[in-house]
């Protein structure tokens, strides 16, 4: 029986520049043995090319379509709520940019004509930038964002994520967001299930570092879920978390065993 492995990036394959020990041949003997591969990540700093072109570096053979992120999660999201003659405006980086414009979505910078406003991970971040969503939100704009992850792994510890622009605009508007396209969200899980693998849930699991967000999406949609301890989940945290992991592995070098 063929089986869907969708792997998170930061903190499960890899640690800012650096393979995890075993990835690259774990992942090789899942293919070989027949099984599907996906790579899914909340970063919207990269562009999936960049993130292919990081993973052939590191010495993984990946296509392109083998690699979802939240941004291009993001842009299937926004081509079924806009209408036409409707815009978002963006807060984020550049690749987050660059992916909505490739797949056809319009972009505004004035905080009147956006129906939509997306937060992404920007490390730009300013007031200047807050007071433009909120500008936004108080002429009917629905906030979405792209991640929730708080912090991103990195060696020797964590940086702040795009929680901290999502908690930017909760606390100027007193309101939660409407809603997170990446994981773990079941419009993404949905996307790579059905559309991606092509696969019954079951058959799937989503391997991962983080709790609230890999594990989450993973018992939250049907999948099979694989907690791996390199990432931002200690055992302190596993403990004390509502999601439970189906299995929890000392790295995935370990998930040829599942």
């Amino acid at each position: 029986m063929t089986r869907g492995f969708i792997f998170d990036l930061d903190g499960t394959v890899y640690l800012d520049e650096v393979m995890i020990e075993g990835a690259a041949e774990a992942i090789a003997a899942l293919k070989q043995r027949g099984d599907k591969v996906v790579y899914l990540t909340n970063k919207s700093i990269s562009t999936r090319m960049d993130y292919v072109q990081k993973l052939r570096k590191l010495g993984i053979e990946v296509e392109l379509d083998e690699v979802i992120n939240s941004n291009f999660i993001t842009a299937k999201y926004l081509k079924e709520a806009l209408e036409t003659g409707e815009a978002a405006l963006v807060i984020g980086e550049q690749p987050l940019l660059e992916e909505l414009e490739d797949e056809g979505i319009p972009i505004t910078f004035d905080a009147k004509q956006a129906k939509f406003v997306v937060l992404g991970w920007d490390r730009q971040f300013s007031y200047e930038k807050i007071n433009l969503a909120f500008q936004a939100w108080l002429n009917k704009a629905t906030i979405i964002a792209t991640n929730p992850d708080r912090t991103c792994p990195v060696l020797g510890g964590e940086i702040p994520d795009c929680g901290a622009m999502i908690g930017a605009l909760e606390g100027v508007t007193g309101q939660r967001i409407e809603s997170i396209t990446g994981k773990p969200s079941k419009w993404m899980a949905e996307y790579v299930v059905s559309q991606v693998l092509k696969l019954d849930p079951s058959q799937c699991y989503m391997v991962g570092d983080r709790l609230e967000t890999d594990i989450r999406m993973g018992i939250e949609n049907g999948l099979q879920s694989v907690l791996v301890m390199t990432g931002v989940t200690n055992q302190e945290m596993l403990t004390k978390s509502l999601y439970k992991p189906s299995y929890v592995l000392g790295s995935i070098k370990e998930v040829v065993n599942l």
